[in-house]
């Protein structure tokens, strides 16, 4: 499963570049919100960070606005993957952009219909939101399931990359359910090798060592 950072801190993807697992980045427009830099020369230090995708979000929500804009986004690096939300304009562009060869990710999804539309747009990645589906009530990993299964029925080559992630927790059911990557924050990825007890047999460990 891929391990995606979101974030637009060059400080945040640097460190956990080095951790040794990062596959990626996500941005979104809160998080380009807290930056200062101009978004193409943020982008391009972002790549030069990380070898895997940097997703980036769109600012345009007409269907050929979307379009041109992707296609300046695309030019900045062959990393990147443009972020655009699933909804009627978006899915024309996902759609066009797809037979001109330029990758999308499919982003704000809350059902698995949506997901499918996604997929039949060419999206190369689609990121259910589990954690403000499990906020109104419904089930994230549900919709995660009926998204999974639905790939699988017709072969679909897009990729679940689950977002909205808040705690390890669901981190570990996303790998359960096999999706193919999580988009998480800085926070919760310095969590994922946490735990009390390994912090208690580190420390008997260190403590075993003869004394020199």
């Amino acid at each position: 499963m891929q391990l995606f950072l979101d974030s637009a801190s060059l400080d945040e993807i640097r460190a956990a570049s080095e951790l040794g697992f990062l596959d990626g980045v996500t941005i979104n427009p809160a998080l380009l919100a807290q930056q200062s830099r101009p978004l193409d020369q943020l982008v391009q230090e972002i790549c030069a960070l990380v070898a895997g995708p940097v997703c980036v979000p769109v600012r345009h929500q007409r269907d050929a606005d979307i379009v041109k804009e992707a296609r300046t986004l695309a030019e900045l690096h062959d990393q990147v993957i443009v972020k655009i939300p699933i909804h009627e304009d978006g899915l024309r562009a996902m759609g066009r952009l797809h037979s001109e060869g330029i990758r999308t990710h499919a982003t704000l999804c809350c059902t698995a219909t949506q997901a499918l539309l996604a997929a039949k747009c060419g999206a190369y990645y689609v990121s259910p939101f589990v954690a403000r589906l499990d906020a109104i009530g419904s089930s994230g990993a549900d919709v995660v399931l009926q998204i999974l299964e639905i790939y699988d029925n017709f072969e679909f080559d897009t990729r679940v990359m689950v977002a909205s992630i808040r705690n390890t927790l669901q981190v570990q059911e996303a790998a359960v359910l096999g999706v193919d990557g999580c988009t998480i924050s800085w926070a919760v990825m310095r969590q994922l090798h946490q735990h009390p007890l390994s912090d208690t047999l580190q420390q008997n460990y260190m403590a075993d060592w003869p004394r020199s």
